[in-house]
């Protein structure tokens, strides 16, 4: 029985997390003390005066070392007014028993206020790359993002400064730390490929068994994710937390973590599963044949979408939802007219690059001869599963999963959505939950809606699904990395408790 592979994304969260802070934060307020009043003047550093040059941090992700991560600023050669940022992480998951290493580096250049003029970052999973470079313009931020080994071209408006994600943990410093300070500023992500607003607060000036000396208290909210981090007299982040405290990192001596990496010794558990598995109070018989499920949801700030598929709706303080199998049925609609409403569906990506000419020549062949939507999406389906091993290899696009002919749930939501959209069929990459018989629980899971009929249909190419049973909980919409951050709000706190189950009649 196949398994939800989803998982993977929450890997990518979490790299996108540690290095663009941009996730929750937990209380330990018992092991965190006020230091008595700060001092008199605030901290602060220009560039020039930086009492560091470079740090290295250890991370633990639910109770497990898994990796580091080195910070570098100097001084550009031949420009002093200019200044290169290096960060670098590195870590390693286990899930299902197949170890996983990640790689991001990042190389930016910024004014001496630490405004962004130019940068080239890498990230590798799983033998996938995604590079980009790209430098600040007058009037906005042009990228060149390279991915399954084509290049696409970003521009962004923007007015007003601009930051690299890797300068968030050194503008307070450059600013001045002083309790009740807050600053807010635009950044740019190569985690994510867009911009994002961030807000810090300096919120105290504390002490703890976690760090020497004296910190202040940070908190910092970026696309409605928060970290804190305590920031030492050396303008370091000496310890940090996100996702609920399930992340930690902190200030670590080079050569310790480079023992670490080198004796292979980091996460030997299953980290990824036991943190992101939700197991409801009863387990779900044949899930891949329930029509309907009705769940009771706790943990959640906001109920779900509803659409045709499913109805959310907060009750009694809990959200309870509601999910039917959509059949595909006849295309009875204006499919034209749809086709002009969501044209947005219709265009490539940087992850579903519809245009490219192997998948569009790849399209045309597994959807010649169809007679309707609902058979070309039925063939895409089909080639799908006998083309594409279903192994949790993470992917950055569907042509990496074209070249590779593997991949876990988000390539083959990737890939489908990159056929369909080259067939003319208006595609969206849905992400959400989905009940594992294995597991006995839900886990994170992408797969796809596509317009059929005026109406979008649900489809699941991972299962081999042209109409998903009900045990699918849809969460959010879109393709990108910052389309999938609001699940961070769901990982590690969300209970699930089935109140209604029905099953196809045999």
């Amino acid at each position: 029985m196949m398994r939800p592979l989803r998982d993977w994304m929450l890997l990518r969260l979490a790299a996108a997390a540690l290095s663009a802070l941009l996730a929750g934060c937990a209380s330990l307020g018992t092991y965190f003390h006020d230091a008595g009043p700060p001092p008199a003047a605030p901290l602060q550093y220009d560039l020039a005066r930086l009492p560091f040059s470079e740090y290295w941090t250890h991370i633990v992700f639910n109770g497990e070392r898994i990796g580091f991560s080195r910070f570098s600023i100097r001084p550009l050669a031949g420009e002093p007014a200019r200044y290169e940022i290096n960060s670098e992480a590195s870590f390693v998951l286990r899930f299902l028993g197949i170890e996983k290493k990640v790689t991001l580096k990042a190389r930016d250049t910024v004014e001496h206020d630490l405004a962004l003029v130019d940068f080239a970052h890498e990230y590798h999973i799983d033998g996938s790359e995604l590079r980009l470079a790209g430098k600040r313009e007058k009037d906005g931020l042009v990228a060149t993002i390279v991915t399954g080994g084509k290049p696409n071209e970003q521009r962004l408006p923007v007015q007003g400064r601009l930051y690299p994600s890797s300068a968030i943990g050194l503008l307070p410093v450059v600013t001045g730390l002083a309790p009740g300070r807050e600053y807010t500023y635009q950044v740019y992500s190569g985690q994510v490929q867009a911009l994002a607003d961030v807000t810090q607060r300096v919120v105290a000036y504390e002490k703890s068994q976690f760090f020497t000396g004296n910190a202040f208290r940070i908190e910092t909210s970026m696309r409605n994710q928060r970290v804190t981090t305590w920031i030492d007299q050396q303008g370091r982040p000496a310890f940090e937390l996100s996702l609920q405290g399930v992340m930690i990192s902190a200030i670590e001596e080079p050569g310790t973590a480079r023992r670490y990496v080198a004796l292979a010794s980091l996460n030997k558990k299953e980290s990824l599963v036991e943190f992101s598995l939700i197991r409801p109070q009863q387990p779900i018989e044949r899930p891949r044949e329930v029509t309907a499920l009705k769940v009771a949801l706790q943990g959640v700030d906001e109920p779900p979408p509803t659409d045709g598929s499913q109805r959310c709706e907060r009750t009694q303080g809990n959200i309870t939802c509601e999910m039917r199998r959509v059949a595909a049925g006849a295309a009875t609609g204006d499919e034209a007219a749809a086709d002009a409403a969501h044209a947005r569906y219709l265009r490539p990506s940087i992850s579903v690059q519809s245009h490219d000419p192997s998948i569009r020549s790849a399209a045309g062949e597994i959807v010649r001869g169809s007679a309707s939507r609902t058979e070309q999406i039925a063939r895409i389906v089909e080639w799908l599963r006998v083309n594409v091993e279903k192994v949790p290899l993470d992917v950055f696009s569907a042509l990496d999963v074209l070249e590779k002919r593997k991949a876990e749930c988000q390539g083959h939501a990737y890939l489908y959505a990159a056929f369909a959209r080259a067939a003319g069929i208006p595609t969206r990459v849905v992400n959400g939950l989905v009940y594992s018989q294995e597991l006995q629980g839900f886990l994170y899971h992408s797969w796809n809606e596509s317009l059929v009929g005026g109406r979008w249909l649900p489809v699941d190419p991972t299962f081999s699904q042209t109409a998903v049973d009900a045990t699918h909980i849809k969460i959010v919409e879109g393709e990108s990395l910052a389309d999938l951050m609001p699940l961070l709000d769901w990982v590690g706190k969300t209970k699930i408790r089935v109140l209604a189950v029905e099953h196809q009649r045999q």
